[in-house]
């Protein structure tokens, strides 16, 4: 099976019609097994998946948005919100398979509009010959079936969540699970030991006598009714469970409400008022230490210029005081060299010279400290010392007084938010009417709640009923109900379920055995460490991976790194994809993950161009990026590449040839 092309028309984020090539052929000799879409998340990746699994398998499709909407809900939500409500929307897939030995085509066509008629789509199959088979679209489900069942159709379409969770999970996920058994066969021995015993009431039933057939119609009869009313309290579960969810929103707006209109604040008065009272009184405390720091030094800060003026005055007198002790001591040491030059044997010419020069080596050296302005301060050093004290004090008084008007200033806006939030509050009496309706919505919630949980109790005990009603009726028919002509019947049927259940066992075994195998190889084949794992199990009941080493020991999964885990992950949907036989293509949403670098490349050199021989990846540009492209081009692996552009002011999506790079 290949596909060859998909067409999106008005669906999701993709407006208007856009194709997609999906041919793996190049030409008539050379084919590339990948076909590579790159798109940023939330470009339209994830839904072009989910296009391939709705064309194909309809209400039935598993697609990843759908949750629990009803079929025609989902096709709503489907609609791309930018066309007219009476546009049509349609996906078709064009596909190639083998019949008869010859290579057949078939378009799968869906279409539908915006709220479609009794919930559906309109179906159509387009053949080699461009008709319309009628006969194949009635029988369209069992057709797909038998060339891609739906059960194991998560081994070939699945994406990097699905990997993710099967690696961190000790048990496969649901879906692994129900592809693994569909693979092994097991759903359709489970579907006949249901049809066996399905058969065996019947017939018992028809060759009872008249007192068991009562007795058996009666059982049946009850269970019935229990059935009905299993049916009836579900109905009023999920009418309950609608009501409280309900109930919760409106005492969420009871209590938005309360919040908006002041309630809130109104509940928290007292609380205000106490905080705006302890606010005043720290306002007041500040206040009271800048009146201290008022009666202190501060008032002199009103006149900074004389107090600098004074300083100095006071230096410059100290400093000519200074000089002029100076200037003394060196006239009298002067005179006492000229006594002495006198009592020498000098001629009083020269002691004249000396003199004269000693007497200009003074007035030049005090020439320039000549003071024209007389002294009037006449501060002594006590004095002045005091002084500096003063103005240094005054300096860090100056700071503290900045500092509390700050601190001022800041209390008193806040207690100007505390005034305001006071008179946002609301009035005593609008304040019991905002409770009031707030306890009554949480009453209303909790009343629901109270409901919602009895009913649900009574499910759980109708159920616990049925199921001993079944058991009852399963007992009595084959108890009580002993015929001549259904002895042949039961005794055959518990042989066969007997040998049915000894060939579910020997398929299983067989078939796990294959499995480990592939898993295995696929597994040591991707890891670049050979000697990490040398057997792989898989436990028959629960499908869960057991690995071990080369001294057989047990290789817990905790023990391997988050990239070996999804590359066991990984390994396991390849092999399982190998043990099927099926010759499918492989689409592969966001395949890269947590991987590193190493893993990585060995996915992109091994596992994509080997997965089968159509491999439909769609990927980010920081999983498969420039390095990662360019080494699948260089291998000759990929056929064709788009780009999923999308335009975030628009939230559509248009689909151009090329990838990131």
């Amino acid at each position: 099976m290949i596909f060859l092309e998909l067409v999106l028309q008005n669906f999701g984020p993709y407006s208007g019609k856009q194709v997609i090539n999906l041919n793996p052929k190049i030409d008539e000799e050379t084919s590339h097994p990948i076909i590579l879409l790159g798109g940023m998340n939330g470009g339209g990746k994830t839904t072009l998946m989910d296009a391939i699994r709705l064309a194909l398998y309809g209400p039935r499709a598993q697609c990843s948005t759908r949750g629990n909407l009803s079929y025609s809900d989902f096709l709503n939500q489907c609609v791309n919100n930018k066309i007219d409500p009476v546009a049509d929307t349609r996906i078709e897939l064009l596909f190639e398979h083998i019949e008869n030995d010859k290579p057949i085509k078939y378009r799968v066509v869906r279409s539908w509009t915006k709220n479609p008629k009794d919930g559906k789509d309109t179906l159509g199959i387009l053949g080699d010959s461009d008709t319309w088979p009628d006969a194949l679209v009635n029988i369209w489900d069992e057709y797909i079936e038998n060339l891609l069942p739906l059960g194991i159709s998560n081994l070939f379409l699945f994406d990097g969540e699905q990997v993710k969770e099967l690696a961190e999970q000790e048990i496969p996920p649901p879906v692994v699970v129900d592809a693994i058994r569909g693979l092994l066969g097991l759903e359709l021995a489970d579907r006949l030991a249901v049809d066996l015993d399905i058969l065996v009431n019947r017939k018992l039933k028809e060759v009872g006598n008249s007192k068991d057939l009562a007795n058996l119609e009666e059982i049946e009869t009850r269970l019935t009714q229990q059935q009905e009313d299993y049916q009836t309290t579900e109905e009023k579960v999920e009418i309950l469970k609608n009501q409280v969810e309900e109930l919760e929103q409106k005492q969420q707006e009871a209590f938005d409400k309360f919040i908006s209109e002041g309630g809130k604040i109104a509940a928290e008065r007292n609380q205000l008022e106490l905080q705006q009272n302890t606010k005043t009184a720290e306002i007041e405390q500040v206040r009271q230490s800048m009146c201290e720091l008022a009666a202190d030094v501060l008032p002199l800060a009103l006149i900074p210029n004389l107090l600098t003026q004074a300083q100095a005055q006071g230096e410059k007198e100290f400093r000519h005081q200074q000089i002029q002790i100076s200037k003394d001591l060196l006239i009298e040491r002067d005179r006492r060299l000229l006594t002495w030059l006198n009592q020498v044997e000098i001629s009083p010419i020269e002691v004249e010279k000396i003199q004269s020069f000693l007497i200009q080596d003074v007035d030049s050296l005090y020439a320039k400290t000549f003071q024209t302005e007389a002294p009037w301060l006449l501060a002594d050093d006590e004095t002045l010392s005091q002084l500096d004290n003063l103005i240094y004090h005054l300096q860090n008084s100056k700071l503290s007084a900045k500092e509390k008007l700050t601190l001022l200033k800041n209390k008193e806006e806040e207690i100007h938010t505390l005034e305001r939030q006071v008179q946002t509050a609301a009035a005593p009496e609008d304040y019991t009417k905002l409770r009031q309706a707030l306890e009554s919505a949480q009453n209303q919630v909790v009343e629901a709640k109270a409901n919602y949980e009895t009913i649900r109790r009574r499910l759980a005990d109708l159920e616990t009923i049925i199921a001993k009603s079944k058991r009852e009726l399963s007992d009595y028919t084959v108890e009580n109900i002993k015929h001549k002509n259904s002895e042949h019947i039961i005794t055959s049927a518990a042989k066969v379920q007997n040998t049915l259940k000894i060939f579910r066992e020997k398929l299983t075994l067989r078939k796990l055995n294959k499995l480990e195998e592939e898993v295995k190889n696929c597994f040591l084949y991707l890891l670049h460490k050979s000697d990490l794992v040398h057997r792989i199990t898989i436990d028959t009941k629960t499908f869960s991976l057991l690995l071990y080493d080369l001294n057989g020991k047990p290789v817990p999964k905790h023990r391997l790194s988050a990239g070996e885990k999804q590359l066991l992950a990984i390994a396991f949907l390849w092999g399982l994809a190998k043990v099927s036989g099926l010759r499918l293509p492989v689409a592969i949403d966001t395949p890269l993950g947590r991987l590193d670098s190493s893993h990585r490349q060995n996915l992109v050199d091994k596992y994509f161009p080997a997965a089968s021989h159509q491999v439909i990846l769609l990927s980010t540009d920081t999983e498969i990026g420039k390095k990662e492209v360019e080494t699948l081009r260089e291998n000759e692996a990929i056929a064709r590449e788009y780009l999923l552009k999308y335009d975030s002011s628009t939230r559509q999506t248009t689909i151009q040839p090329g990838y990131f790079w």
